[in-house]
């Protein structure tokens, strides 16, 4: 089975919004912005587990989610 993760973490990125609510999330309750990431996925027909969001995040060379990651990294 393939992963939806890439293709919803490249939507959640477009959506500058929907980005900042997450990060904000993610700095208070990491466990809780994994759910929403997945939530949201569903919710646009692109299903991801939380740990293949977390998967793909380990897997990117982008600076920008290295920070995030690394100060959500408690729950995460």
């Amino acid at each position: 089975m393939k992963s939806n993760a890439a293709e919803l973490y490249q939507r959640i990125q477009d959506d500058k919004a929907l980005s900042q609510k997450l990060f904000r999330q993610a700095l208070q309750d990491p466990q809780g912005a994994l759910k929403s990431i997945s939530d949201y996925g569903e919710a646009i027909g692109l299903p991801v587990q939380p740990s293949e969001v977390k998967e793909f995040l380990e897997t990117l060379d982008d600076n920008q989610t290295k920070q995030w990651v690394v100060k959500a990294r408690g729950g995460l």
